[in-house]
């Protein structure tokens, strides 16, 4: 295998392909689309000290669209992607559920030490905690659950009580039978037990109560709590399907939800996309690459592809 250039190199590709009439979208995607995290730091770094610049303004000037978005959020570091992710979710005022969708995979589909550092990072570029402007955004009792997940420091070994476990799938499924979805109870639980013992929970709680937890949710209403909660019982429990999910409803339908679409690839290009494309291939019955060259197009379309490890 050939070695790759160096980071002076690529700052310098780089550079060049901003240079001159018109842009190299080629280049940007051949060089950008084939480094990993630590190496686009590298660049980033490199690029900065070389033009004065940094990285993301240099591309900023030159692509728009959604190429241009999706490449500046490639570059970005992930926990610096997220936080600005989770800003503009919260700052948009939409209603609903759908765009919060980044503060429970930020919480529950990501490792407690990327919590940390996205909470950090908000901080950082914002001039304010993730957890104030969820107060501030968010109305109840979804506010109170998402300050709950987002504040969470969860231990991240696998560790398992089946005792906890059994007891906590009663005290859950008490909440669901009461209606009382939002109690202490429920948001200690969700945001405080690790991965492991919640899966644990999960599974104990269709052993005793028959049905999976997500669908007693759904059965007990309709509304954004529910949904919710169904959301982030599947980040814990599946995160790849999450994925999957986010991605096919992104492209199935009238017009492509391209937001959702570049998100979740590029929040998991590095992580598990193996999974997401098999759980895609299971729930759709199709090939998530096809999928996604079927409904994109031009230098997006290219992109996306190379990220999922595809050839155009």
């Amino acid at each position: 295998m050939a070695s790759l250039p160096s980071p002076e190199e690529d700052s310098q590709k780089l550079k060049k392909a901003f240079i001159g009439l018109g842009t190299d979208e080629d280049a940007i995607i051949e060089i950008l689309g084939h480094r990993d995290v630590n190496q686009r730091k590298k660049i980033r770094e490199t690029y900065h000290q070389l033009y004065n610049e940094t990285l993301v303004d240099g591309l900023a000037k030159e692509i728009s669209g959604d190429f241009g978005k999706a490449v500046i959020l490639w570059t970005y570091d992930p926990c610096e992607r997220d936080a600005r992710l989770a800003n503009e979710a919260l700052k948009s005022k939409k209603r609903g559920i759908k765009h919060l969708e980044i503060i429970v995979e930020m919480s529950c589909a990501s490792s407690p030490q990327h919590l940390v550092a996205v909470r950090k990072a908000y901080c950082a570029l914002f001039d304010s905690s993730l957890e104030e402007d969820i107060l501030d955004s968010v109305p109840m009792p979804l506010r109170k659950i998402l300050v709950g997940l987002g504040t969470s420091y969860r231990y991240d070994k696998e560790m398992v009580d089946k005792d906890v476990a059994n007891l906590e799938a009663n005290r859950l499924h008490e909440a669901i039978e009461t209606k009382e979805l939002a109690h202490d109870d429920v948001v200690y639980i969700l945001s405080t037990r690790n991965f492991y013992q919640l899966r644990a929970t999960f599974e104990r709680y269709k052993e005793k109560h028959g049905n999976p937890i997500d669908e007693d949710i759904m059965k007990s209403g309709k509304g954004d709590l529910e949904s919710l909660l169904k959301m982030i019982i599947l980040c814990i429990d599946s995160p790849e399907k999450h994925f999957a999910e986010v991605v096919g409803t992104a492209i199935v339908g009238l017009g492509t939800d391209e937001d959702s679409l570049t998100r979740a690839i590029i929040s998991r290009a590095e992580i598990d996309m193996m999974k997401v494309k098999s759980e895609y291939l299971n729930i759709y019955k199709s090939n998530l690459d096809d999928a996604v060259i079927g409904d994109t197009s031009v230098e997006y379309r290219k992109f996306l592809v190379t990220l999922l490890g595809g050839k155009i």
